[in-house]
């Protein structure tokens, strides 16, 4: 009988078994026992580790080398031909390093990676696109409708083994690979599914030491669960060298990319981009289309959002209804549902709006995902213009635009890079804004919103 080429690891205790169990025989534990690839010598224990403790004492020590003393080389980077992408990565691909991109199914991954390598591939570059999902047909079809770059001249193979897509890498030796999608290629020296921790583990285990070695800049597409985190074990996003989460919604046309770790580059950097038959469009001045469709009405009011080091206008809409319902609704699109109960709660305390009986919903308009605090000041006024049916008009009967922090005392506290979100309002004739500096106290912000003089009298008394 030939001898198992993966063992199992109880990720509790670190009892290891032949074959899977639902309990772990040396801690009890459930579900804990993971595949792993069996190690090139043999299973490991304590002669393993006595072997290793005698060749220890013939090692040579490494002596260590002071940091002023590295040679830092600068690395020339791939532009991918977008400039949100590159913005996003911090300036380009570099190369050798590993890049996940995750969203949620037909979000747009394969159409952004399907574009980068097309331009790419305009520029010289060799590429390879690596299909583990759909057929070479479909891809081609893809391309066609895109029309960007040199798109029909990348080479495709449509495979899931990871030895063939390893071998055709080794072989090819292209600048830029992407892998469409990690979760589905399978690696048959374990007997687990694709898809599963022990094969995502190995998969990219395996992609990176290759494309370390051969210098290969490769884009992994990631699944996301239900939750919208990506899939597979943790481990992935500690492997690779950027982590880019590819965000909203698809009955939406707006797309938000942002990184959640770069090692190359600053993770407070977001792309946006609008989806058309074409494909994914670059949106400059997202702001001017956002400003341009607000409505006056009674719970709109525009934030001065920061997307990065990007101010962005974005408008905030609220809706609050009598509820037959116990306890009442609370429905959020694009923020913190958590934020939203925290503004709620100051509103009932220090500015008299009590909503415990009513449904409330609220909503950033064009499928944008606000997650930052400077968003409270914007939930609340537009919650308390619908509540009270009074649309808040700004300067020269425009929109309101407003920012910033609520604190639990019912204070308003100021958030970063002010007056860049100062000056992308004032951009666009959003003039004055409600903002901290020029109010302390929400009581007070809703008073020159809202033209509630009662509140006003209140807060200079």
């Amino acid at each position: 009988m030939a001898r198992p080429t993966s063992i199992y690891v109880c990720s509790a205790c670190g009892q290891e078994s032949i074959r899977w169990a639902g309990r772990c025989p040396g801690c009890g534990e459930w579900n804990t026992l993971i595949e792993q690839m069996q190690p090139r010598g043999g299973r490991g224990g304590a002669a393993a580790r006595g072997s290793r403790s005698e060749s220890r004492g013939g090692a040579g020590a490494v002596v260590p080398v002071a940091l002023s003393e590295v040679a830092a080389h600068q690395e020339d980077r791939l532009s991918t031909g977008i400039g949100e992408l590159d913005s996003v990565l911090g300036g380009g691909l570099v190369p050798g390093s590993l890049v996940l991109i995750g969203g949620s199914p037909g979000i747009g991954k394969s159409t952004l990676t399907t574009m980068a390598l097309a331009h790419l591939a305009a520029a010289g570059r060799r590429t390879l696109y690596v299909s583990a999902e759909e057929s070479a047909a479909q891809i081609r079809l893809r391309a066609e409708r895109l029309h960007v770059g040199d798109a029909l001249r990348v080479p495709v193979i449509a495979e899931t083994s990871l030895d063939t897509v390893l071998a055709t890498l080794e072989r090819e030796r292209p600048e830029v690979c992407v892998i469409d999608s990690v979760q589905t290629l399978h690696c048959a020296e374990l007997s687990s599914a694709a898809g599963s921790v022990a094969q995502v583990r190995e998969v990219a285990s395996e992609i990176m030491r290759l494309a370390k070695s051969l210098r290969i800049t490769v884009l992994l597409v990631g699944h996301v669960t239900k939750d919208g985190a990506l899939a597979g074990p943790r481990v992935l996003e500690h492997l690779v060298d950027c982590v880019l989460q590819f965000e909203g919604e698809r009955e939406r046309t707006y797309r938000t990319v942002r990184a959640i770790k770069n090692r190359f580059g600053s993770t407070n950097e977001a792309g946006v981009f609008e989806m058309r038959d074409q494909g994914l469009v670059e949106v400059l001045d997202a702001s001017a289309r956002f400003v341009g469709e607000a409505t006056r009405a009674p719970g709109s009011v525009v934030l001065c959002a920061m997307e990065g080091s990007r101010p962005l206008l974005v408008e905030v809409q609220a809706l609050v209804s009598s509820s037959e319902l116990v306890p009442p609704r609370r429905v959020v699109a694009g923020l913190d549902r958590n934020r939203l109960a925290l503004v709620l709660a100051v509103l009932g305390r220090h500015a008299g709006i009590g909503l415990g009986t009513a449904d409330v919903f609220v909503n950033v308009v064009g499928g944008v995902r606000v997650e930052e605090p400077g968003a409270d000041l914007a939930v609340a006024l537009a919650v308390a213009s619908a509540a009270k049916r009074v649309a808040p008009v700004g300067g020269d009967g425009g929109p309101l635009a407003c920012f910033g922090e609520l604190g639990l005392t019912g204070e308003l506290r100021t958030v970063a890079h002010a007056e860049r979100r100062l000056a992308e309002a004032a951009k666009f004739g959003l003039a004055p804004v409600v903002a901290p500096g020029a109010h302390a106290t929400l009581r007070s912000a809703l008073g020159d919103a809202l033209g509630d003089t009662s509140a006003a009298r209140m807060e200079a008394a």
